[in-house]
């Protein structure tokens, strides 16, 4: 069922049962911890399949977990714990989150799944028969973090990822290889005769850039560890994950076990995903699918990300929120409201807990609630029920041009994935709506009984355009729109968008939609890490810090410490004698890359052991969020030379 609008006032039905959309969010990976930055994809996937399941399409939401790779196998080692057991766990963290959130989604993906396991493996059998998957020799960089593969034209000198700038680790290993070069011409082509592929458009320029230099083939198979899914033809290999993971897309629709479900959902109309993985979805995906002999995608739009209150998410800033926090402070449809209308979709964006509750303040208690508030209580109290229209006056055709031209822009808008345009749309009919209630003046109409049609007249059409307003920001804020149509007892029904519909019934007024905050009082959720000034410790002295002995050290041998994913053990050289110590960095450093490096050390550190072995001494690294660096001399300095 689809609805074609033939003018503003009506929406014609009709029938086609074959209009569908498939619409997808990126698998999350399994072990990281959900904020509202992750949660932003999903969270504007979630609103794009409500409103086009009341447009009538039969519609499919698809989200997930990806749960492969050799990172997820050492966080299942570190915790000593079975990996599918680990991975069990954890998926149902995001199971719950996205039930939490209310999120529609059809299907919830797993890449452990059986069916899925299996449509990859037939999915990559077809490549090799097409003869674009061949076997080599892979020697380069590979960051474990984001399970990405670099080439040396990608990296700096200091062999850092691109993406998490942690040190990359160098990987010398059998492999097979995917003909990517082969489908640089193809894909050319396509992101040409298809100009709106990739949106945004200044993302589609990066990509198209990246096809004009030409595409390399790539590693797509691994040996050094079996937390994957088989080769179907060479059992020691366990497939990369990103293709493990991109093809999700298809065996979530049935691909090669649904025929009928395959050919009715797929190509999907848009894949949603964050603007760091936009290569893989844009150009390595649809060459797969070149490769195998479907169509491609209709629409892959690679948005921003998020910062909170103007700082990158991390932990250690404290901004790492878990969404379902800022939805037990300030409710759900006000958290949606807010991301939609403020983050402009498509381009990096801020969430501020300032902003939010300004817009709480402003836009829903003052603007949408008084409205609401106002209209339905002159209802009440004059009428027995939603009164009919009868005297119209210049100030009606007005408001009826405005919500005209609304009801127009709010299709064009959710149809392209303007929802900031929507929503700004949407609310000046609003802030007139209100204005109309003070040029009308219905309290003074009120008090005139020879005035009581035209008072009948102007609460209708304020009545019909909460009605119209209920349906528009139904997709965004469910709760919200189902209250205002429970309120004035109409049907929440896009096919009665438009004016003149709204039926005779009694109306509730009901408790204001959206309390105004006290900022004076209100405790806000975010907790941002303490200041630099909040930050400083207490002072010491210069003979406080004459006890501190710093030395330089050069590490001979760097190797992990047994069960533990974090500590690396270091043999130093500090001016001929060996010393070791245990550090921390084993996330961000292989022990591979530290050989060589001079360091400095606190070298009258009172030795400690860390799970059991000896720690005598202490390496100095500086950290920013979620990068953390050691620190190193400028040039050559003698080891055990003394820093002062």
């Amino acid at each position: 069922m689809r609805f074609v609008r033939k003018d503003v006032y009506l929406i014609e039905e009709v029938k086609d049962l074959s209009k569908t959309f498939y619409v997808t969010t990126p698998i999350y990976y399994v072990n990281s911890d959900p904020h509202i930055g992750s949660a932003y994809t999903t969270i504007v996937a979630d609103v794009v399949a409500r409103y086009k399941r009341m447009m009538g399409y039969d519609t499919f939401f698809l989200t997930g977990t990806d749960e492969h790779g050799q990172k997820i196998m050492r966080a299942a080692k570190e915790k000593g714990m079975d990996t599918k057991k680990f991975v069990d766990d954890l998926a149902q963290r995001f199971i719950q989150l996205w039930k939490d959130l209310e999120i529609s989604n059809d299907l919830f993906i797993r890449t452990t799944d059986d069916y899925h396991v299996k449509t990859v493996q037939e999915f990559f059998q077809k490549m090799y028969e097409k003869g674009d998957i061949y076997l080599g020799k892979y020697e380069g960089w590979y960051c474990v973090h984001d399970e990405t593969f670099w080439t040396e034209k990608d990296i700096g000198p200091d062999k850092l990822c691109p993406v998490c700038h942690r040190p990359l680790e160098h990987v010398e290993e059998e492999n097979y290889f995917f003909r990517l070069s082969k489908y640089t011409k193809p894909l050319l082509d396509h992101f040409r005769s298809h100009p709106d592929f990739v949106e945004p458009d200044f993302r589609r320029n990066e990509m198209i850039k990246i096809l004009e230099e030409g595409l390399e083939d790539i590693s797509v198979s691994r040996t050094s560890f079996d937390w994957g899914i088989p080769l179907p033809f060479d059992k020691k290999h366990v497939i990369y994950v990103w293709f493990d993971a991109l093809i999700n897309y298809v065996s979530a629709v049935g691909y090669g076990r649904d025929d009928e479900k395959f050919k009715k959902y797929w190509p999907a109309d848009v894949h949603f995903v964050g603007k760091e993985i936009n290569r893989f979805h844009s150009l390595i995906w649809p060459a797969m699918l070149m490769s195998v002999g479907l169509p491609l995608p209709k629409k892959i739009f690679a948005h921003g990300w998020l910062t909170v209150n103007g700082e990158k998410i991390s932990k250690s800033k404290g901004n790492a929120v878990d969404p379902r926090v800022l939805v037990k402070a300030y409710g759900l449809d006000a958290v949606k409201y807010y991301l939609l209308r403020d983050i402009t979709f498509g381009n990096d964006g801020d969430f501020s807990e300032d902003n939010l509750i300004v817009r709480i303040n402003a836009d829903l208690a003052n603007d949408l609630g008084n409205l609401v508030h106002r209209t339905l209580s002159m209802v009440n109290q004059n009428f027995e029920e939603i009164p009919d229209p009868s005297k119209e006056e210049k100030i009606d055709d007005d408001l009826k041009d405005l919500l005209s031209r609304t009801i127009n822009d709010y299709f064009s808008y959710m149809d392209s994935f303007k929802f900031t345009e929507a929503l700004i749309s949407i609310w000046n009919l609003v802030k007139f709506s209100n204005k109309y209630i003070d040029m009308t003046e219905p309290w003074l109409l009120a008090r005139d009984p020879s005035k009581k049609e035209r008072l009948g007249t102007v609460l209708y059409n304020l009545v019909d355009v909460i009605r119209n307003i209920s349906i528009m920001i139904s997709p965004i804020m469910v709760k919200t729109s189902k209250s205002l149509i429970d309120r004035i007892n109409q049907d929440l029904d896009v096919n009665m968008l438009g004016w003149h519909k709204t039926e005779k019934a009694k109306i509730e007024v009901g408790e204001p939609l959206f309390p105004r905050i006290d900022t004076k009082v209100w405790k806000k959720v975010i907790k941002m890490a303490e200041t630099e000034e909040n930050q400083k410790k207490a002072e010491i002295s210069i003979e406080d810090f004459a006890k501190i002995d710093l030395r330089v050290a050069r590490i001979k041998k760097a190797e992990r410490i047994p069960k533990s994913e974090k500590l690396v053990k270091l043999i130093l050289d500090v001016g001929g004698e060996e010393r070791q110590i245990v550090t921390g960095i084993g996330l961000v450093y292989t022990p591979e890359s530290l050989i060589g490096r001079e360091i400095i050390i606190i070298y009258n550190l009172k030795p400690t052991k860390l799970m059991g072995v000896e720690s005598n001494g202490m390496l100095l690294a500086a950290k920013d969020g979620e990068k953390l660096r050691i620190l190193t001399v400028d040039g050559f300095v003698e080891t055990g030379a003394k820093i002062s």
